[in-house]
């Protein structure tokens, strides 16, 4: 059954982007992420009848997966996710508490693991990581078009 948009509190006000934040005590690993991630986009194509193609529901459902299994391997303590969806980007940021910064490596084939930046770099507009005094932000913008044009790729840190 549809959720009744009268009762949605995903958009503070007409027209402003979709929100919805989850939190590792709701989501506690990545596939519980990735099953709120598809939720929400869900609600977004079915409540508000934004453009959400199959493409953007599985990257989406990877960029969250590759992020929050990031979190359980590296970070400790809770994590903090947050989806934004406007017409054009879907912004997938995820917070944690460790204050340690993700490496991207040259890629290489043969490596086993750790090659959670470059799928991010490969599927997103833009990556951002921004680090703070408790912990560090990282946000995926992706496409919300599967004709968007990709700026140059690139991680920058804030």
């Amino acid at each position: 059954m549809a959720e009744e948009a009268a009762t949605c509190h995903c958009r503070l006000e007409q027209d402003a982007p979709l929100i919805r934040a989850y939190s590792s005590q709701e989501h506690a690993g990545p596939g519980d992420a990735r099953r709120a991630a598809a939720r929400f986009l869900e609600h977004a194509r079915t409540v508000h009848a934004s453009e959400v193609s199959e493409r953007l529901a599985q990257v989406s459902e990877l960029t969250v997966s590759e992020l929050v299994t990031n979190v359980a391997k590296y970070a400790p303590g809770p994590y903090l996710l947050e989806l934004e969806l406007t017409d054009t980007v879907l912004r997938i940021s995820v917070w944690d508490s460790s204050t340690a910064l993700p490496q991207a490596f040259e890629a290489d084939p043969t490596r086993p693991g750790q090659h959670g930046m470059e799928i991010l770099e490969a599927v997103s507009q833009h990556v951002e990581v921004c680090p703070d005094r408790v912990g560090k932000r990282i946000t995926a913008t992706l496409p919300v078009s599967d004709h968007s044009p990709r700026p140059a790729r690139g991680t920058s840190a804030a």
